[in-house]
C-alpha cells in the first residue's frame, strides 16, 4: 500500500511506546513489563523495564513448542572442509540446552562473562545461545584477532571461562587458535578460571591440564538445562569495537529490547517469514553475525545459513550463487566488499550460469558504502533488488534502509535508503545545528535510541557519554557524516573520526599506530584510511624513521607490515608505509591526518593556517604523486 512506509514511520516517532508496544507482543515474556520506556535516568534510557525474558526460550524453545521442532534451524556450509550439516529447530536446542548444563556444570552462572574465540562453526552459536540460556554475558571476539587484541578484551570482560577451537580455516590455510589463546592468557592480567577447547579434525590443540577442558567429551556426560528467567535490562552479551583510541568500547547490548527490535526487523525490513531461508554472509565475531546469523533469523523462526568460506577462491566466483541456489535462499546480506570482489573475479557473471536463483529475492548490503557501479553489476546480474542499508555495532541493526515487508520503495544507488521506524536522523552542523535538507554534515539520532541499540558500555557509562553523547546533547552522534535529500533518502558519505573501515570491519588507527610506533626505529607515524577498489578502505601508515635508521628503511618497512599483521590480524590488510622526513602538524602539535587523508586520495584541501610548515605539504604530495596514489593540490 502507498504511504504505508510513512505512516508507520511517523506513528513509530510520534508515539514510539505504542508503536514498540505493539512490536513486543511478538516476544514470549516470562512476566510482562511495567513500562516501555523507561526515561527516568536520561541519558541512560532503558525499554521495557520489568519484564522477564529469555532469549534462548524465543529463539529455540518457543519454535518447538509451536509445532516447528523438524523445520531446519541452521544450515552449516563449510566448502573449505567440504562440509554441510543441517540442525532442526529440536536438534539445535537440544545441543544448546546439554552445552548450558555444561557451562552450569563448570561454575558458570547469571551475570558471568564468557569470551568464545571461534571460527565460523555451529558450536559458536550453541556457545552464544547457551549462554543466553542461563544469563551468562558473552563476548564473542573474532577469530582472526591476533592475540594481543584478544587480551585486551579479556582485561576488559574479565571472563571466567574461556570456549575455544583448536583451528579456524582460511581457504586453504589452517590458523591454530590455540597458540593465539595460551599466548592470549598469558598477556592478559585477568586470568580465567577455565577454557574448553573445541577440537577440529584439521589441527588438534594440546590442552593445559587443570584449565583446559574437551568440548566433546563435557558433551558427553552433560545434562541439559532449562532456561533462566532474566530482567529484560540484564546484559545478553558485550561486542568490542574500535574507538579512536587503542582501548576498544565494549558495547553492551540488553536481552528484552533486542529480541523485540529484531524479530521485528526480520519481517518488516527484510522480508522474511518463519520458515524461509536467510543468509547473513558474515562472521559471528562481528554485529552481523550476532544480529543477523545467530539472533535474529532464529527469533523470526526462519532458517539460517552460516557460512565458513570466501566469496571466491572457495572453489570460485560462483560460490555465493551456489550457497543461494542449494539452499534456497530468499535473501542475502552482505557486505559491499564481497560483491565487489565477486565482480573483480567474474565482470560477466559468467559463473551465475547453471544456478537456480529462482527463489532469491533480495540483496542487502552494508558495512561501508556500496558505490553506484556495484550497485547496478549487482542489480543487472541477479535481477533482484538491491538494497545498501546502514548501521553499526552500537545500533544493533539497521539504522537506515528499505522496509521491503512494509512497502517496497525504490532503492537509490549512492544512497542507504529512508530512516528505519524508531530512528529520528538529523543533519547537524558544527555547532549543533540542523541543516537544511541536501545539506553535507554530521549525521546525529535524536534521543532516545529506539529498542536494540546500546544501553551502554560496559563498565564504562563516562566513556559512552564522552564518545556519543556530550557532543550534541540530546543527540547520539553517530561519527559518519553525510545527508539527506529531498525524498528523504540519506547519503552516508563516510567518517567524521578516525576509525578505518576495511571491508565493513572497524579498524581503530590509534591501535595501528601504538604498533608502528612501538618499533625502536620508528620517531612518529600517522595512520589513515585511503579508498580502495575492494576494500572499501585499506589503511596507510606515514613514518618518522629515527637518527640514523635511514639505511634500515627496507627491513623497517617490512617489519612494520609484519608486526600489524601478527597484532591485529591479516584482515587489516596493512601493507603501505610511506617514509617521510616529518609529519604535518598544526603549531601546536596536532597531526593533520585529515590532510594527509586528502592528499592520498587525491582531493582537494585547503592549507589551515596553523600549519607548522605549509611547505612540507607539498613535499609530501609529490611523494604521493611519485607512488601514483594521488593527483591534487591545495585549494587554497
Amino acid at each position: 500500500m502507498s504511504g504505508q512506509y510513512d505512516r508507520i514511520f511517523r506513528k513509530s516517532i510520534e508515539h514510539p511506546e505504542e508503536f514498540w508496544r505493539e512490536a513486543a507482543k511478538d516476544i514470549q515474556w516470562y512476566t510482562d513489563y511495567s513500562r516501555v520506556l523507561d526515561d527516568s535516568n536520561p541519558p541512560f534510557y532503558r525499554w521495557f523495564t520489568g519484564g522477564e525474558i529469555n532469549t534462548c526460550y524465543n529463539a529455540l524453545d518457543y519454535h518447538i513448542a509451536s509445532g516447528r521442532a523438524e523445520q531446519i534451524a541452521l544450515i552449516y556450509d563449510s566448502p573449505v572442509t567440504n562440509t554441510v550439516k543441517k540442525f532442526t529447530y529440536a536438534e539445535l536446542l537440544n545441543e544448546v540446552a546439554r552445552f548450558a548444563g555444561v557451562l552450569t556444570a563448570n561454575g558458570i552462572s547469571q551475570g558471568d562473562r564468557v569470551v568464545i574465540y571461534m571460527p565460523m562453526i555451529p558450536e559458536t552459536a550453541i556457545a552464544m545461545l547457551a549462554c543466553a540460556r542461563i544469563g551468562a554475558i558473552h563476548s564473542v571476539v573474532f577469530g582472526g584477532f591476533a592475540a594481543n587484541e584478544l587480551a585486551v578484551r579479556i582485561n576488559d570482560a574479565r571472563p571466567k571461562l574461556i570456549i575455544s577451537a583448536s583451528c579456524g580455516v582460511e581457504g586453504s590455510k589452517i590458523i591454530e587458535y590455540k597458540p593465539l589463546l595460551d599466548r592470549a592468557i598469558e598477556l592478559a592480567v585477568h586470568k580465567p578460571d577455565k577454557c574448553i577447547i573445541y577440537q577440529r579434525e584439521q589441527a588438534r590443540a594440546s590442552l593445559i591440564d587443570g584449565r583446559d577442558s574437551d568440548w566433546l567429551e563435557l558433551m558427553q556426560v552433560a545434562q541439559p538445562v532449562g532456561c533462566a528467567k532474566l530482567r529484560s535490562t540484564d546484559p545478553l552479551y558485550i561486542l568490542y569495537t574500535s574507538g579512536t583510541t587503542a582501548i576498544p568500547k565494549g558495547v553492551v547490548r540488553d536481552n528484552g529490547s533486542y529480541a523485540v527490535a529484531l524479530k521485528w526487523s526480520m519481517k518488516n525490513i527484510y522480508g522474511m517469514e518463519p520458515g524461509e531461508v536467510w543468509w547473513a554472509a558474515s562472521d559471528v565475531g562481528w554485529v552481523v553475525g550476532h544480529s543477523y546469523i545467530v539472533y535474529g533469523p532464529l527469533l523470526q523462526g526462519c532458517t539460517s545459513v552460516m557460512y565458513e568460506g570466501k566469496p571466491v577462491g572457495t572453489p570460485d566466483p560462483g560460490a555465493f550463487w551456489r550457497v543461494i541456489s542449494q539452499h534456497k535462499v530468499k535473501a542475502l546480506f552482505a557486505a559491499p566488499t564481497t560483491i565487489r570482489v565477486i565482480k573483480k573475479e567474474d565482470p560477466k557473471g559468467n559463473y551465475l550460469n547453471g544456478y537456480d536463483l529462482s527463489r532469491f529475492k533480495h540483496l542487502f548490503l552494508a558495512g561501508e558504502r556500496t558505490d553506484p557501479d556495484t550497485f547496478y553489476w549487482a542489480r543487472d546480474l541477479l535481477n533482484v533488488p538491491v538494497i545498501d542499508h546502514w548501521w553499526q555495532t552500537e545500533t544493533g541493526w539497521a539504522i537506515t534502509g528499505i522496509c521491503v515487508g512494509i512497502e517496497n520503495l525504490p532503492a537509490k544507488a549512492g544512497s542507504a535508503g529512508k530512516a528505519m521506524p524508531g530512528y529520528r536522523l538529523e543533519i547537524l552542523d558544527n555547532s549543533g545545528n540542523v541543516l537544511p535538507l541536501e545539506n553535507e554534515g554530521i549525521i546525529a539520532i535524536k534521543l532516545p535510541l529506539p529498542p536494540g541499540a546500546l544501553a551502554t558500555l560496559w563498565q564504562g557509562d563516562q566513556r559512552y557519554r564522552e564518545s556519543y553523547l556530550d557532543r550534541f546533547p540530546g543527540y547520539y552522534l553517530t561519527g559518519d557524516g553525510g545527508y539527506i535529500d529531498r525524498d528523504g533518502y540519506i547519503y552516508v558519505m563516510g567518517r567524521i573520526d578516525d576509525v578505518i573501515k576495511v571491508s565493513g570491519h572497524r579498524l581503530s588507527n590509534g591501535a595501528i599506530e601504538e604498533i608502528i610506533a612501538s618499533h625502536p626505529d620508528v620517531a612518529e607515524c600517522a595512520v589513515i584510511g585511503t579508498a580502495d577498489e575492494i576494500k572499501g578502505e585499506v589503511p596507510i601508515g606515514f613514518v618518522v624513521l629515527k637518527a640514523g635508521a635511514e639505511q634500515r628503511t627496507e627491513a623497517v618497512v617490512e617489519q612494520l607490515v609484519l608486526m600489524v599483521k601478527e597484532q591485529i590480524g591479516a584482515f587489516a590488510n596493512f601493507k603501505q608505509v610511506i617514509i617521510t622526513k616529518q609529519l604535518p602538524k598544526t603549531r601546536s602539535g596536532k597531526i593533520l591526518r585529515g590532510i594527509l587523508r586528502k592528499i592520498v586520495r587525491g582531493e582537494q584541501y585547503n592549507t589551515p593556517p596553523t600549519i607548522e610548515d605549509p611547505a612540507l605539504l607539498s613535499e609530501i604530495e609529490d611523494y604521493i604523486a611519485k607512488l601514483g596514489l594521488g593527483s591534487t593540490s591545495p585549494s587554497t
